[in-house]
């Protein structure tokens, strides 16, 4: 049996209730549009350094923005 575990996030909520792009918020945190993009989706689990800048950006704690699942 495969055990399938992950991260979800709410980089996307977050990101719209500011009214930014996934361009802007990119340029914000130091990476590209298409990372940003393929965090939202579920295909890319940032960095620890990546959440952490993420969650300053938009002033929460991490584990509001980033849940560790196991399934």
């Amino acid at each position: 049996m495969k055990e399938t575990n992950y991260v979800e996030n709410k980089v996307y909520e977050y990101r719209v209730l500011q009214h930014l792009s996934q361009e802007k918020l990119g340029q914000a945190v130091g990476v590209s549009k298409q990372t940003i993009y393929a965090m939202e989706k579920g295909n890319y689990s940032p960095s620890l350094i990546l959440a952490f800048k993420l969650a300053r950006f938009f002033d929460v704690p991490i584990d509001v923005l980033f849940t560790y699942r196991e399934a």
